[in-house]
């Protein structure tokens, strides 16, 4: 199973041979904007083979980056996204995927077929430009670009530009803060933290491996700008300019891409976070495209469950739970001797003094927040007799299914009755292609019941027995 451990500023340093080697075109897969943009993000990070695995915390649900691999194996990623799947089914967490390249957006879409959901968020996509275009301003396409930096250099005749080193530091923090006094007056929460964290980056530059240079002009620093190499782009991180020296802006960025952008194809100036001001600058530099970053939700079949069904069979009536028998339901779910196989012990999550009404509760929760689907099983005389469930729900129209009943109800074959009906339910209104069951070794008495109730068993592990089924058999 994956171990997803919380990267930490340092740890950033671990993705670097992923970074600095990838294809996607995406600015969030950097050193520096990891770094930068740690206290907003602070993505989660596991291991996978070659393949590096981030997942970050957002309005409460977890969001896992594509996949990246450090060979750039095709069979990795896919095996990492199975793996992911696997983590989420267990973990009763929903699968979704953030910063999904457009490259990879067809293969999800085709993996999980029907049950998809696709956004696309304009603010967050990335303006990618050709870095020839920088080095040169060439044609009439960059003509005013073009004419800002003859301006420049007119009115500055001593202009300069150089390469930052750490002994610019107290220089440009110098500069940071003549630019923040006049530029963030406003009050910018967004612009507020990220230049709290330009300030921070300073003394990491070389940790990060970035690229920095300053622009001066009459001696003065009057622009800076950082960024670095990933793949065959130059990502900007930052890049500021004082008011007042018309020009600094197109300058600054004409000379950093002329001194750090080498044989790099493409030059990527991140997004404009909705900023309708900061979206009409980078548009004017002509991006040759706006990098989505897709996110993806792959459904299951329990999302299609818009209430609990009542089932009828012979002997029974499967039906949700009513408040009536709240007390009863947790005489079931509360017994520990009773439940030993049910492979849950409600202690772990019950809370101090909790009343009865919980365990009923929890369980139409559960259901609320479609992880599982709870059934009471009841005799046609009304009497409350057990209870089947379907949960596990997987990301390939899997499920799994589990019974448990009262002592005074068993031998009478209700377990099976129960087990086939809400089988055969989940194949036919839910499209289930698969459903599973599993039973410890020594509860032999379950394991003659799935075989009866026409599951199939497909082997052991050191804990249990596992079975399935599918339509077809």
């Amino acid at each position: 199973m994956l171990k997803f451990e919380h990267t930490r500023k340092e740890d950033v340093l671990r993705f670097r041979p992923w970074f600095q080697t990838q294809k996607m075109h995406i600015a969030d897969l950097s050193l520096g904007f990891q770094f930068m943009w740690h206290k907003v993000l602070a993505p989660d990070f596991a291991f996978f083979g070659d393949t590096l695995i981030l997942r970050e915390l957002y309005s409460g649900k977890y969001y896992f980056y594509y996949p990246m691999s450090l060979s750039g194996s095709h069979e990795a990623e896919l095996e990492a996204i199975a793996e992911i799947e696997r983590f989420c089914r267990d973990n009763d967490m929903r699968l979704h995927f953030t910063n999904v390249p457009k490259s990879r957006l067809a293969e999800l879409v085709f993996r999980y077929g029907s049950s998809v959901s696709v956004s696309d968020n304009r603010r967050w996509r990335d303006y990618l430009y050709p870095a020839e275009d920088f080095r040169t301003y060439a044609g009439k396409r960059h003509a005013g670009q073009r004419n800002h930096v003859h301006k420049f250099t007119k009115m500055y005749p001593d202009w300069s530009f150089r390469r930052y080193t750490d002994a610019d530091e107290d220089a440009v923090v110098a500069f940071l803060k003549e630019y923040e006094s006049v530029q963030l007056e406003k009050g910018d929460r967004i612009a507020d933290e990220e230049i709290a964290e330009v300030y921070a980056i300073l003394p990491q530059m070389k940790d990060l491996g970035m690229c920095a240079g300053i622009l001066e002009a009459g001696g003065k620093i009057v622009a800076f700008s950082a960024g670095e190499i990933c793949g065959d782009m130059l990502v900007i991180h930052i890049e500021k300019a004082l008011r007042g020296y018309d020009g600094a802006y197109p300058m600054i960025a004409q000379q950093f891409a002329l001194a750090f952008s080498g044989e790099a194809d493409f030059i990527n100036r991140m997004d404009d976070a909705g900023d309708l001001g900061l979206r009409k600058s980078k548009l004017q530099y002509l991006p040759c495209e706006l990098v989505s970053k897709y996110n993806v939700i792959a459904g299951r079949a329990i999302d299609a469950a818009q209430k609990l069904p009542e089932i009828e069979t012979e002997r029974l009536l499967l039906r949700p739970v009513g408040d009536e028998d709240a007390d009863r339901y947790a005489e079931l779910a509360s017994d520990v001797e009773r439940n030993r196989f049910w492979g849950y012990d409600y202690r772990e999550t019950m809370p101090k003094n909790a009343h009865k009404s919980w365990f009923l509760e929890s369980a139409r929760e559960d259901f609320h927040h479609r992880f599982e689907m709870p059934l009471g099983i009841y005799s046609k005389e009304g009497e409350l007799l057990g209870e089947v469930v379907l949960h596990r729900f997987g990301y390939h129209a899997e499920a799994e299914i589990g019974v448990r009943l009262f002592e005074a109800s068993e031998g009478n074959g209700y377990a099976q009755e129960a087990v086939r009906a809400y089988t055969e339910y989940a194949f036919t209104k839910l499209h289930v292609e698969r459903m599973e069951a599993k039973c410890y070794l020594e509860n032999e008495r379950s394991r003659r019941m799935l075989l009866q109730a026409g599951m199939r068993e497909e082997g052991k592990d050191d804990t249990f027995f596992r079975f399935c089924r599918t339509p077809e058999m």
